[in-house]
Protein backbone atom coordinates (compact mmCIF):
# COMPACT_ATOMS: atom_id res chain seq x y z
CA UNK A 1 0.00 0.00 0.00
CA UNK A 2 1.26 3.53 -0.68
CA UNK A 3 2.39 5.72 2.18
CA UNK A 4 -0.36 8.33 2.63
CA UNK A 5 2.02 10.97 3.91
CA UNK A 6 4.75 10.88 1.28
CA UNK A 7 3.01 9.45 -1.74
CA UNK A 8 5.85 6.98 -2.19
CA UNK A 9 5.28 3.28 -2.69
CA UNK A 10 7.28 0.59 -0.99
CA UNK A 11 9.29 -2.14 -2.74
CA UNK A 12 7.63 -5.52 -3.20
CA UNK A 13 8.93 -9.01 -2.67
CA UNK A 14 9.28 -11.34 -5.61
CA UNK A 15 6.28 -13.39 -4.49
CA UNK A 16 4.10 -10.30 -4.01
CA UNK A 17 4.76 -9.24 -7.60
CA UNK A 18 4.00 -12.71 -8.90
CA UNK A 19 0.69 -12.67 -7.06
CA UNK A 20 -0.20 -9.23 -8.43
CA UNK A 21 0.50 -10.23 -12.02
CA UNK A 22 -1.21 -13.61 -11.73
CA UNK A 23 -4.28 -11.82 -10.41
CA UNK A 24 -4.32 -9.66 -13.54
CA UNK A 25 -4.08 -12.77 -15.72
CA UNK A 26 -6.87 -14.47 -13.76
CA UNK A 27 -9.07 -11.45 -14.52
CA UNK A 28 -8.40 -11.99 -18.25
CA UNK A 29 -6.63 -8.66 -18.49
CA UNK A 30 -3.39 -7.99 -20.33
CA UNK A 31 -0.33 -7.21 -18.23
CA UNK A 32 1.15 -3.87 -19.27
CA UNK A 33 4.65 -2.85 -18.28
CA UNK A 34 6.24 0.44 -19.32
CA UNK A 35 9.61 2.07 -19.52
CA UNK A 36 9.90 5.37 -17.66
CA UNK A 37 12.76 7.72 -18.39
CA UNK A 38 11.42 10.66 -16.37
CA UNK A 39 9.36 11.23 -13.26
CA UNK A 40 6.50 12.77 -15.22
CA UNK A 41 6.34 9.68 -17.45
CA UNK A 42 6.30 7.39 -14.42
CA UNK A 43 3.63 9.37 -12.61
CA UNK A 44 1.13 9.41 -15.46
CA UNK A 45 1.84 5.93 -16.80
CA UNK A 46 0.97 4.71 -13.32
CA UNK A 47 -2.23 6.79 -13.38
CA UNK A 48 -3.08 5.07 -16.66
CA UNK A 49 -3.05 1.71 -14.92
CA UNK A 50 0.27 0.09 -15.86
CA UNK A 51 1.17 -2.99 -13.85
CA UNK A 52 4.85 -2.14 -13.43
CA UNK A 53 7.56 0.27 -14.56
CA UNK A 54 11.09 -0.35 -15.78
CA UNK A 55 13.80 2.29 -15.52
CA UNK A 56 16.22 1.97 -18.46
CA UNK A 57 19.23 4.08 -19.26
CA UNK A 58 17.73 4.34 -22.77
CA UNK A 59 14.86 6.33 -21.27
CA UNK A 60 17.18 9.28 -20.79
CA UNK A 61 18.18 9.24 -24.46
CA UNK A 62 14.63 8.57 -25.63
CA UNK A 63 13.19 11.49 -23.71
CA UNK A 64 16.05 13.72 -24.86
CA UNK A 65 14.97 13.14 -28.45
CA UNK A 66 17.41 10.41 -29.44
CA UNK A 67 16.87 6.81 -30.54
CA UNK A 68 16.58 4.22 -27.77
CA UNK A 69 19.47 2.29 -29.32
CA UNK A 70 21.73 4.99 -27.85
CA UNK A 71 21.32 3.05 -24.60
CA UNK A 72 23.45 0.27 -26.09
CA UNK A 73 26.28 2.60 -27.02
CA UNK A 74 29.20 3.98 -25.03
CA UNK A 75 27.45 7.27 -24.32
CA UNK A 76 27.46 6.91 -20.55
CA UNK A 77 27.46 4.46 -17.66
CA UNK A 78 24.23 2.52 -18.22
CA UNK A 79 23.98 1.25 -14.65
CA UNK A 80 24.74 4.62 -13.11
CA UNK A 81 22.19 6.37 -15.34
CA UNK A 82 19.43 3.89 -14.46
CA UNK A 83 20.15 4.27 -10.76
CA UNK A 84 20.15 8.07 -11.03
CA UNK A 85 16.82 8.14 -12.86
CA UNK A 86 15.38 5.75 -10.30
CA UNK A 87 16.61 7.57 -7.23
CA UNK A 88 15.87 11.16 -8.21
CA UNK A 89 12.99 10.95 -10.67
CA UNK A 90 10.94 7.75 -10.76
CA UNK A 91 10.98 6.17 -7.30
CA UNK A 92 10.09 9.43 -5.49
CA UNK A 93 6.87 9.90 -7.50
CA UNK A 94 5.54 6.37 -7.99
CA UNK A 95 2.81 5.67 -5.47
CA UNK A 96 1.98 2.00 -5.67
CA UNK A 97 3.16 -0.14 -8.60
CA UNK A 98 6.47 -2.08 -8.64
CA UNK A 99 9.50 -0.51 -10.29
CA UNK A 100 12.29 -2.58 -11.87
CA UNK A 101 15.83 -1.45 -12.60
CA UNK A 102 17.40 -1.95 -16.02
CA UNK A 103 20.74 -3.57 -15.16
CA UNK A 104 23.64 -3.83 -17.62
CA UNK A 105 24.68 -7.30 -16.53
CA UNK A 106 27.79 -7.54 -18.69
CA UNK A 107 29.45 -4.40 -17.28
CA UNK A 108 32.93 -5.77 -16.41
CA UNK A 109 33.52 -3.07 -13.78
CA UNK A 110 30.65 -4.14 -11.55
CA UNK A 111 30.75 -6.83 -8.87
CA UNK A 112 27.23 -7.83 -9.77
CA UNK A 113 26.20 -9.27 -6.41
CA UNK A 114 27.28 -6.01 -4.77
CA UNK A 115 25.54 -3.85 -7.36
CA UNK A 116 22.28 -5.79 -7.04
CA UNK A 117 22.36 -5.19 -3.30
CA UNK A 118 22.46 -1.45 -4.08
CA UNK A 119 19.58 -1.83 -6.53
CA UNK A 120 17.50 -3.55 -3.89
CA UNK A 121 18.47 -1.09 -1.15
CA UNK A 122 17.38 1.85 -3.31
CA UNK A 123 13.84 0.48 -3.43
CA UNK A 124 13.61 -1.29 -6.78
CA UNK A 125 11.44 -4.41 -6.63
CA UNK A 126 13.08 -6.22 -9.51
CA UNK A 127 15.49 -6.14 -12.42
CA UNK A 128 15.50 -6.16 -16.18
CA UNK A 129 18.50 -6.94 -18.41
CA UNK A 130 19.04 -3.71 -20.28
CA UNK A 131 21.19 -2.78 -22.10
CA UNK A 132 20.94 -6.31 -23.49
CA UNK A 133 23.26 -8.05 -25.90
CA UNK A 134 20.39 -10.32 -26.92
CA UNK A 135 19.54 -7.84 -29.68
CA UNK A 136 23.14 -7.66 -30.95
CA UNK A 137 23.92 -10.10 -33.73
CA UNK A 138 26.57 -10.95 -36.30
CA UNK A 139 30.35 -10.90 -35.86
CA UNK A 140 30.20 -8.23 -33.16
CA UNK A 141 27.96 -10.47 -31.03
CA UNK A 142 30.50 -13.27 -31.40
CA UNK A 143 33.27 -10.95 -30.23
CA UNK A 144 31.26 -9.90 -27.17
CA UNK A 145 30.61 -13.52 -26.23
CA UNK A 146 34.26 -14.51 -26.66
CA UNK A 147 35.66 -11.59 -24.68
CA UNK A 148 33.60 -11.98 -21.52
CA UNK A 149 30.85 -9.48 -22.28
CA UNK A 150 28.16 -11.75 -23.68
CA UNK A 151 24.56 -12.55 -22.96
CA UNK A 152 25.61 -15.22 -20.48
CA UNK A 153 26.61 -12.41 -18.11
CA UNK A 154 23.03 -11.16 -18.19
CA UNK A 155 21.87 -14.69 -17.38
CA UNK A 156 24.24 -14.78 -14.42
CA UNK A 157 22.86 -11.42 -13.24
CA UNK A 158 19.34 -12.86 -13.24
CA UNK A 159 20.51 -15.94 -11.35
CA UNK A 160 21.91 -13.68 -8.62
CA UNK A 161 18.80 -11.50 -8.60
CA UNK A 162 16.62 -14.57 -8.07
CA UNK A 163 18.70 -15.54 -5.03
CA UNK A 164 18.24 -12.01 -3.68
CA UNK A 165 14.42 -12.14 -3.96
CA UNK A 166 14.37 -9.60 -6.78
CA UNK A 167 11.71 -10.15 -9.43
CA UNK A 168 13.25 -10.60 -12.88
CA UNK A 169 11.51 -9.43 -16.05
CA UNK A 170 13.97 -10.09 -18.86
CA UNK A 171 14.49 -9.56 -22.57
CA UNK A 172 15.32 -12.44 -24.88
CA UNK A 173 15.47 -12.48 -28.67
CA UNK A 174 15.65 -16.23 -29.35
CA UNK A 175 14.17 -19.47 -27.98
CA UNK A 176 17.65 -20.51 -26.81
CA UNK A 177 17.98 -17.37 -24.71
CA UNK A 178 14.52 -18.00 -23.26
CA UNK A 179 15.68 -21.42 -22.07
CA UNK A 180 18.79 -19.94 -20.47
CA UNK A 181 16.80 -17.32 -18.57
CA UNK A 182 14.11 -19.80 -17.52
CA UNK A 183 16.74 -22.15 -16.13
CA UNK A 184 18.11 -19.49 -13.75
CA UNK A 185 14.68 -18.52 -12.44
CA UNK A 186 13.43 -15.63 -14.59
CA UNK A 187 9.91 -14.69 -13.47
CA UNK A 188 8.80 -12.98 -16.67
CA UNK A 189 10.26 -13.25 -20.16
CA UNK A 190 9.83 -10.52 -22.76
CA UNK A 191 10.05 -11.63 -26.39
CA UNK A 192 12.09 -8.81 -27.95
CA UNK A 193 11.51 -8.83 -31.71
CA UNK A 194 13.45 -5.68 -32.63
CA UNK A 195 13.65 -1.92 -32.25
CA UNK A 196 10.23 -0.28 -32.11
CA UNK A 197 8.99 1.19 -35.38
CA UNK A 198 7.33 4.55 -35.84
CA UNK A 199 7.49 8.06 -34.52
CA UNK A 200 10.19 10.62 -35.22
CA UNK A 201 13.13 8.43 -34.18
CA UNK A 202 11.79 4.90 -34.59
CA UNK A 203 13.23 2.56 -37.19
CA UNK A 204 11.74 2.17 -40.65
CA UNK A 205 13.82 -0.23 -42.72
CA UNK A 206 15.71 -2.22 -40.10
CA UNK A 207 12.79 -4.09 -38.63
CA UNK A 208 10.60 -7.18 -39.02
CA UNK A 209 6.97 -7.67 -39.99
CA UNK A 210 4.09 -8.78 -37.79
CA UNK A 211 4.19 -12.37 -39.10
CA UNK A 212 7.76 -12.71 -37.86
CA UNK A 213 6.88 -11.06 -34.55
CA UNK A 214 4.08 -13.58 -33.98
CA UNK A 215 6.24 -16.54 -34.98
CA UNK A 216 9.21 -15.52 -32.85
CA UNK A 217 7.02 -14.72 -29.84
CA UNK A 218 5.41 -18.17 -30.10
CA UNK A 219 8.83 -19.86 -30.32
CA UNK A 220 10.14 -18.02 -27.27
CA UNK A 221 7.04 -18.86 -25.23
CA UNK A 222 7.18 -22.52 -26.20
CA UNK A 223 10.86 -22.81 -25.31
CA UNK A 224 10.57 -21.05 -21.96
CA UNK A 225 7.43 -22.92 -20.96
CA UNK A 226 9.21 -26.28 -21.38
CA UNK A 227 11.50 -25.24 -18.54
CA UNK A 228 8.92 -23.54 -16.32
CA UNK A 229 5.21 -23.46 -17.14
CA UNK A 230 4.62 -20.68 -14.58
CA UNK A 231 6.70 -18.03 -16.36
CA UNK A 232 4.84 -14.89 -17.44
CA UNK A 233 5.42 -14.08 -21.12
CA UNK A 234 5.27 -10.59 -22.57
CA UNK A 235 5.84 -9.07 -26.02
CA UNK A 236 7.92 -6.09 -27.09
CA UNK A 237 9.35 -4.22 -30.02
CA UNK A 238 9.43 -4.26 -33.78
CA UNK A 239 5.99 -3.75 -35.32
CA UNK A 240 4.26 -4.15 -31.93
CA UNK A 241 3.67 -0.48 -31.29
CA UNK A 242 0.01 0.44 -30.79
CA UNK A 243 -2.78 -1.11 -28.69
CA UNK A 244 -4.15 -2.63 -31.90
CA UNK A 245 -0.76 -4.21 -32.62
CA UNK A 246 -0.66 -5.69 -29.12
CA UNK A 247 -4.17 -7.04 -29.62
CA UNK A 248 -2.94 -8.92 -32.70
CA UNK A 249 -0.11 -10.48 -30.68
CA UNK A 250 -2.41 -11.47 -27.83
CA UNK A 251 -4.88 -13.04 -30.25
CA UNK A 252 -2.20 -15.05 -32.06
CA UNK A 253 0.13 -16.12 -29.24
CA UNK A 254 -0.04 -17.16 -25.59
CA UNK A 255 1.59 -13.93 -24.43
CA UNK A 256 0.14 -12.49 -21.21
CA UNK A 257 0.78 -8.85 -22.10
CA UNK A 258 3.14 -6.23 -23.40
CA UNK A 259 6.06 -4.06 -22.33
CA UNK A 260 6.27 -0.67 -24.03
CA UNK A 261 8.99 1.94 -23.78
CA UNK A 262 9.12 4.06 -26.93
CA UNK A 263 5.60 2.98 -27.78
CA UNK A 264 4.29 4.44 -24.53
CA UNK A 265 6.27 7.38 -23.24
CA UNK A 266 7.94 8.61 -26.44
CA UNK A 267 4.98 8.19 -28.78
CA UNK A 268 2.65 9.81 -26.26
CA UNK A 269 4.87 12.87 -25.91
CA UNK A 270 5.46 13.23 -29.64
CA UNK A 271 1.78 13.16 -30.59
CA UNK A 272 0.35 15.11 -27.66
CA UNK A 273 2.89 17.95 -27.74
CA UNK A 274 2.56 18.35 -31.49
CA UNK A 275 -1.25 18.37 -31.41
CA UNK A 276 -1.48 20.68 -28.41
CA UNK A 277 1.00 23.17 -29.88
CA UNK A 278 -0.97 23.21 -33.15
CA UNK A 279 -4.13 23.94 -31.19
CA UNK A 280 -2.44 26.93 -29.51
CA UNK A 281 -1.06 28.14 -32.82
CA UNK A 282 -4.50 27.98 -34.40
CA UNK A 283 -5.66 30.82 -32.13
CA UNK A 284 -6.20 34.20 -33.81
CA UNK A 285 -6.03 37.73 -32.46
Amino acid sequence: MPNKWTGKGNPYTREEIRERLQKTIAQKKAIIGAGAGTGISAKFIEKGGADFLIVYNSGRFRMAGHGSTAGLMAYGDANAVAMEIGEYEVLPVVEEIPVFCGVHGSDPRRRMWHFLLQVKAMGFSGVNNFPTHSIVDGNFRDILEETGMGFYKEVEMVRLASKMDLFSCVYVATPEEAVQMAEVGADAIIAHVGTTVGGSIGVVGATVDMDFAIKRTREIIEAGRKVNKDIIFLAHGGPINTPDDVRVILENTDAHGFVGASSLERMAVESSLTDLTRQFKSLEL
